[in-house]
């Protein structure tokens, strides 16, 4: 069994700093991807960011220069700093990663999310 563990959301105001982790834990034999979702009220669920086992990232163009997502291998844990945060960065935000568990079949696991409310 693989679990997702978040921590890192608040509430912050506008120009201000969080920091989001997620820790993968169980029987894990390679993670591939890792990265984070985020869903706002009535919106659809969009990717923000990932990263791949050997580094590579991808951003989401509304978070390009104010976020970095990171990963630590040897803890199985993903990270997300978030500057400049604005307004409509306000949401749920999920973790993911593709992890080969007890098979040879990669599969998608999720973290339970954690609320980014951006507020003066």
């Amino acid at each position: 069994q693989v679990q997702l563990v978040e921590s890192g959301g608040g509430l912050v105001q506008p120009g201000g700093s969080l920091r989001l982790s997620c820790a993968a834990s169980g029987t894990i034999f390679r993670i591939n991807v890792m990265g984070w979702y985020r869903q706002a009220p009535g919106k659809e669920r969009e990717l923000v960011a990932s990263v791949t086992s050997d580094g590579s990232t991808n951003y989401a163009d509304t978070v390009k220069g104010r976020f970095t997502i990171s990963r630590d291998n040897a803890k199985n844990t993903v990270y997300l700093q978030m500057n400049s945060l604005k307004p409509e960065d306000t949401a749920v935000y999920y973790c993911y990663a593709r992890i080969q568990s007890g098979s040879i079949v990669m599969s998608t696991y999720w973290g339970q999310g954690t609320q980014v409310t951006v507020s003066s």
